[in-house]
């Protein structure tokens, strides 16, 4: 077996391993959002370490097999969404504490990594512009933007159940498992701030990059235009959340909102 052979066999059985763990951790993180048994809370939590890990190999086996970043199909992008919303997740547990956040968190990554399993895996070579180490800068920040703003993503939808348990006086099964909504508001304005520098430098990063390889900072291209059209989606909710005090339901509904954006976009622009 020569060396590209035995490099994507190891890439193959990576893949199918991160998806078997994070299967296990989203799966022990549902039972304990039912069950609320802290062992399983542990455990999950563990299992969506080890699947950081696998992710984090399965991408560098991926960069030596194609010989560079594997951030240009729509494969490779979604699956460094996932390791993106896993590290931003992780780093975020790590100095906080919010209830049952990961159950929220581990499917939305489950269903990125399930996305990404159901695309194209082919290797597609790269244009001549596009060979620059401003590649991984650019396209990995704004994925890493993305991350932070997939739990934003998580938190608002936290915050949308946990407000109708509230308004329809009927204290059941939500209001007893989700944080109370202070205290999701505030988790939203963590990531959205995070989320939004690290797209900003993702599209500065991207100006740059266009004007060494192309002569011009601006080509108002698809690409581009969509870069411009999420940037001042969540322009707008910085604003209106940090100098006007926008808070609440309206908030959260549109932090929703401009995720959804992010998702059509990504698939238009890199299908």
């Amino acid at each position: 077996m020569d060396r590209q052979m035995l490099l994507n066999e190891i890439n193959y059985l990576l893949f199918v391993a991160v998806l078997a763990v994070t299967f296990l951790s989203c799966a022990a993180y549902v039972v304990f959002f039912v069950t609320q048994r802290n062992q399983l809370r542990k455990t999950a939590r563990m299992l969506l370490l080890v699947s950081w890990c696998l992710q984090s190999g399965y991408i560098l086996s991926r960069y030596l097999s194609i010989g560079h970043t594997p951030i240009t199909t729509y494969h490779e992008a979604v699956f460094f969404f996932a390791w993106a919303a896993t590290s931003a997740y992780l780093s975020f547990r790590w100095r906080y504490t919010v209830k049952n956040f990961g159950t929220f968190v581990s499917l939305l990554i489950f269903a990125l990594l399930i996305v990404s399993a159901l695309t194209s895996r082919q290797v597609i070579p790269l244009e001549p512009a596009l060979r620059s180490w401003w590649l991984p800068v650019h396209a990995g920040i704004s994925l890493i933007a993305y991350g932070f703003l997939g739990l934003a993503f998580c938190g608002a939808l936290m915050y949308l159940l946990q407000e109708r348990e509230l308004k329809s006086r009927k204290l059941g099964y939500f209001f007893t498992r989700l944080p109370s909504l202070d205290s999701l508001d505030q988790l939203n304005s963590h990531c959205l701030a995070v989320g939004f520098s690290f797209l900003t430098v993702g599209m500065i990063a991207g100006i740059l990059w266009s004007k060494q390889a192309w002569g011009t900072y601006w080509r108002w291209n698809v690409k581009e235009v969509c870069s411009l059209l999420i940037w001042f989606i969540y322009l707008v909710q910085i604003h209106q959340r940090f100098t006007v005090g926008w808070r609440g339901r309206r908030a959260a509904l549109m932090i929703v909102a401009g995720f959804a954006v992010v998702l059509v976009t990504l698939w238009v622009v890199l299908t």
